[in-house]
């Protein structure tokens, strides 16, 4: 099952445009045209020059954004209501798709740029034990029919599905929600049907186990090692950490908040402190570190922040930014900024890889060819 997008919308209303500026990641000085939603190389007469320099990227991406959860719109609104003003908020700081990895409800699943709102990729519902995550969020399935719901939710989601991989047990310490053998049909399950997998993953055996599963991407990961970064590029699995702020002291306090004895607090705090550290280590070493800024957890309209969290962590600037704009869009199966392409855009009037505070204010945004926001 290839990647789905909602409501591309058809060419009414889009007037021709002109920009010039340095495409990214080409880092080339260029003319480009949109002409019906899509961009063109081939010099256009119609339309208006949008603007004359700066920076092109293909849209800013978060590739881990739960739009259901802490909405602008407020807990007591409609799930319609929610996902749409969280998407009209990413859209608002430039992020022209989103990934959705699992969502109490399937609201996310109508929006797209027909309908004025970033490319969604959802994975439907999260799937869980009893008991295996937070109450509420979850479809709760026992261990043997977790296949069979994994092909449900794919059928339903815009080609992924996504488990929560371990949670808090009676004892107030992480232990894993489902047998690696599991996990490998799961897997298999998926793939078969042309979908993709992605496990929330917080303690080091259960990223391991989703590695060697097949999993196709790691989210968290807190617990991972040098191992895991081996057989992640081995498998060309992507690992989406969604970095905090605060490191282990704020972790700490999340711990403590939900109950966690001494001894864990200390366990995990321990991986936290080492994290950044491992997760420069794995983009160094090529394998795909994607810019999610777990939004839903913490507010909307973040990706920004996310970024500069990695380079903080130490990924280089260009690759953090890219695991936020095109990396992420190719991971997703989105073209970025080629001939003939859908015209997504945002332009920036300073260069991102320099400093990474460009990212909280585009210059102009593009999605579908229509011009939807920017600064000026």
């Amino acid at each position: 099952m290839a990647p789905t997008h909602h409501h591309d919308g058809g060419t009414n209303g889009r007037a021709p445009m002109h920009v010039r500026g340095v495409v990214l990641p080409d880092d080339e000085e260029r003319d480009v045209f949109i002409v019906d939603g899509r961009f063109t190389f081939e010099p256009h007469t119609g339309g208006e020059t949008a603007r004359d320099a700066g920076y092109l990227l293909p849209g800013l991406v978060d590739v881990h954004n739960h739009l259901s959860l802490a909405s602008p719109a407020g807990d007591d609104a409609t799930a319609e209501e929610r996902v749409r003003a969280s998407a009209a908020e990413e859209l608002r700081r430039g992020v022209l798709a989103i990934r959705e990895p699992g969502s109490p409800d399937r609201a996310s699943s109508a929006l797209g740029p027909g309908e004025g709102y970033p490319r969604v990729f959802t994975a439907g519902r999260f799937l869980a034990p009893p008991g295996g995550y937070f109450p509420g969020l979850a479809r709760e399935v026992p261990e043997g029919e977790l296949c069979a719901a994994a092909a449900e939710e794919l059928a339903q989601s815009g080609g992924w599905v996504k488990l929560i991989g371990d949670y808090l047990g009676p004892d107030g310490r992480f232990r894993a929600n489902w047998r690696p053998e599991t996990l490998a049909e799961v897997a298999r399950t998926v793939h078969v049907s042309g979908g993709r997998v992605a496990i929330h993953a917080m303690i080091g055996e259960v990223v391991d186990a989703a590695v060697r599963a097949g999993f196709d991407s790691i989210e968290h990961g807190i617990g991972a090692d040098e191992d895991a970064i081996d057989r992640m590029l081995a498998g060309s699995i992507a690992w989406v950490p969604t970095l905090f702020p605060g490191g282990a002291a704020a972790f700490e306090g999340f711990a403590r908040s939900l109950g966690m004895p001494d001894d864990e607090v200390r366990r995990m705090s321990e991986h936290v402190d080492r994290w950044p550290s491992v997760i420069a280590a794995a983009a160094e070493s090529g394998v795909r570190v994607l810019a999610g800024t777990d939004a839903g957890q913490g507010p909307h309209g973040m990706i920004a922040h996310q970024v500069r969290l990695l380079i903080e962590a130490g990924v280089d600037p260009e690759r953090a930014l890219a695991g936020a704009s095109w990396d992420a869009r190719s991971f997703l199966g989105l073209p970025g900024i080629e001939e003939g392409a859908p015209a997504d855009l945002v332009v920036f009037s300073e260069d991102p890889r320099v400093d990474p505070g460009v990212l909280e204010h585009p210059d102009l945004i593009v999605l579908d060819g229509r011009p939807v926001g920017g600064d000026r």
